[in-house]
């Protein structure tokens, strides 16, 4: 799958996690990996001040470590979530 780095596409991102039990949020902070995941309490901290492209590939880099609960999720969502965590990403 070719990533697409604009804002419609990071949206779409952020829908399949707010159709999730996870929550998303944006913070500043030095993680080492841009992002920080709390399992336990299915938390997402994205640094804020990342480059568009950097949010992007954070967020991809998430969903493809994580389970999510797909029926909760309506079809466009579960066909890009299955895309992008069954294909292999082309950057």
């Amino acid at each position: 799958m070719q990533l697409k780095f604009t804002n419609h596409f990071i949206s779409r991102l952020e829908d399949i996690f707010s159709q999730s039990d996870y929550i998303l949020r944006y913070e500043k902070g030095n993680f080492k990996s841009g992002y920080c995941l709390l399992k336990d309490q299915k938390i997402v901290i994205v640094n804020k001040y990342y480059s568009l492209e950097g949010k992007i590939n954070c967020l991809v880099d998430i969903l493809r470590s994580v389970a999510l609960d797909l029926s909760k999720m309506d079809d466009k969502n579960k066909a890009l979530y299955h895309e992008l965590t069954q294909t292999e990403i082309e950057l």
